[in-house]
């Protein structure tokens, strides 16, 4: 007959067992096991797209906002009277690269442009599809998809990334700008949360905060918004904001208004133009 140790016994050496595993994973740690893992922390709930955290928050939608911040570049864009302009940052990374070819600005159709801040790759998937669903609206409907319609469906599409597991984000902000026949100058965002809006005046990037506010008392003290006054207004934004001088080969400014229903960009000597009347103004 097999004699089993009293459950006594049973329970001390469990205790002992447990003693001893806290001592290891002190020792290989420094810290409790637990303490490694702290109770309300995001351990665990960042790991997948879909699931929510206790707080109701998706870990992974506001990392892919903090990506389109971590390219350190920020865009401005303005609805004027009769105009709609866009000012976004331009860096060339390396000294080696042709620096025509680094723009954060891009046409989705000939009167539909938009500024995209974030994940470069992901910036060219993302201006490849707003591409797309605008050539797709065209040929459906038989007229040119408007700016509102556009993002619209380009909020839908970011809306459905986060609800499948087997895909992520896309790390950009999106600022689309056009004249609808109907409504007139339009400006619209969109963000890696699926959330598509309109807007008089607005930024996205690095330092999108300090812009907004600047914009929001700029506004007041400009009632007439012409199209000069709407481009002067978007650079001296963006310039107040970073807190220096810009040059114009350091930033983009794209255009549409209605006497140019064609989404367009500045040359720099009418960049140029431009800053040295802020200058004067100032």
């Amino acid at each position: 007959m097999i004699r089993r140790p009293p459950r006594s016994t049973l329970s001390s050496s469990s205790a002992a067992s447990d003693v001893y595993k806290r001592q290891v994973s002190t020792q290989s740690t420094g810290t409790p096991t637990s303490d490694i893992m702290p109770a309300g922390s995001s351990a665990g709930y960042d790991r997948h797209i879909t699931i929510f955290s206790p707080d109701g928050r998706l870990y992974q939608v506001e990392y892919a906002m903090k990506a389109v911040k971590h390219t350190q570049l920020t865009a401005v864009a303005v609805r004027g009277d009769d105009s709609v302009v866009v000012v976004c940052q331009k860096k060339v990374p390396d000294k080696m690269l042709d620096p025509t070819h680094i723009t954060s600005l891009w046409r989705l159709s000939d009167n539909v442009g938009c500024a995209i801040i974030g994940h470069v790759a992901d910036s060219r998937f993302q201006a490849q599809r707003m591409r797309q669903e605008a050539a797709d609206f065209e040929y459906k409907y038989s007229y040119p998809c408007p700016v509102d319609a556009l993002a619209r469906r380009m909020g839908d599409v970011a809306q459905i990334y986060t609800q499948h597991a087997y895909m992520r984000p896309i790390g950009t902000a999106s600022l689309m700008i056009g004249i609808d026949e109907e409504f007139g100058p339009q400006l619209w965002g969109s963000d890696p949360a699926g959330i598509s809006l309109g807007y008089r005046a607005t930024s996205v990037g690095a330092k999108e905060t300090e812009a907004k506010t600047i914009l929001e008392k700029r506004l007041k003290e400009t009632p007439e918004l012409t199209y000069d006054n709407t481009v002067q207004l978007a650079i001296s934004t963006l310039q107040t904001t970073l807190g220096m001088d810009l040059k114009p080969t350091g930033i983009e400014v794209g255009v549409v208004s209605a006497s140019n229903t064609k989404f367009h960009t500045l040359s720099e000597e009418e960049i140029d133009a431009h800053l040295v009347a802020i200058a004067e103004r100032d």
